[in-house]
């Protein structure tokens, strides 16, 4: 009988213990069944199906993609690309919200960002750069969809979620229009309250919810940094999610015309 080496006895000793591990009620109910990281698991369209259902990731991607919709000619990725950007936006907005206070001194913190604080003024020009990205690349990804019909039956619910987030991706720029506190920002917002003035009916009252007040004061960059930061992000996000949920349910994304 050949005799083992130390190493490996050792190596032989952990492989039993893996195994052993995997076996137990911890792995398993970390792992659901059908997971390849489970004991026992065979490669199987049943356990493949498994893999994705049980996976938050990949459970927004259907079991079987069509062939057309993995095409960039057809696509041209430009919702993902809307979603990437709403992601670097948020890294490089969580980042700036270290450095910048939503007061009389906000001009000041901008300025200290451009040329006092290490990659202040990259990471700004990226958050701004990106703003305005985000804008274009949604309102391309909307255009798309409308010239390959794509929001007929059975996505209509999905087009309208998809207008919402047009709306709202329009107002964190809006929103974030004002956060540098320069004559530019605090005169291009006062014109945009003053047009939402001009709605019938309620003009006055959105503009005054708008300014926190009849002009554009303090109050008013302290709303409109919460409306930047926390309201209309969380929002956008329940939306995006529905948006998601939606395209898989309905069949994926919709084939050539």
């Amino acid at each position: 009988m050949q005799k083992l080496s130390i190493r490996d006895k050792i190596k032989e000793a952990g492989s039993n213990a893996g195994e052993s591990f995997k076996g137990s009620k911890l792995w398993s109910s970390i792992f659901r069944p059908g997971s390849p990281f489970r004991k026992g698991y065979v490669d199987s369209p049943r356990n493949r199906s498994y893999v994705v259902m049980n996976n938050v990731l990949y459970h927004l991607h259907p079991v079987k993609v069509k062939r057309h919709g993995v095409r960039l000619s057809y696509t041209l990725c430009l919702g993902g690309l809307s979603f990437f950007l709403f992601i670097v936006l948020t890294i490089t907005g969580i980042w700036l919200m270290f450095y910048f206070r939503p007061t009389e001194l906000a001009y000041v913190d901008i300025q200290n960002l451009q040329t006092s604080i290490a990659f202040g003024s990259l990471v700004r020009n990226m958050h701004r750069w990106g703003a305005h990205l985000m804008v274009l690349v949604v309102f391309l990804h909307m255009s798309r969809v409308f010239y390959h019909g794509a929001y007929k039956a059975p996505r209509e619910f999905n087009w309208v979620i998809g207008v919402i987030l047009l709306l709202l991706t329009l107002l964190l720029s809006f929103t974030g229009y004002l956060l540098p506190w320069d004559q530019l920002a605090i005169w291009a917002v006062t014109v945009g309250g003053n047009m939402a003035g001009y709605t019938p009916v309620i003009g006055a009252q959105a503009k005054f919810a708008l300014f926190a007040g009849l002009e554009a004061t303090t109050a008013t960059l302290l709303r409109f940094y919460v409306l930047h930061v926390l309201f209309l992000p969380f929002i956008i996000v329940i939306f995006m999610a529905v948006h998601f949920w939606r395209v898989r349910k309905d069949g994926g994304i919709s084939g050539p015309l």
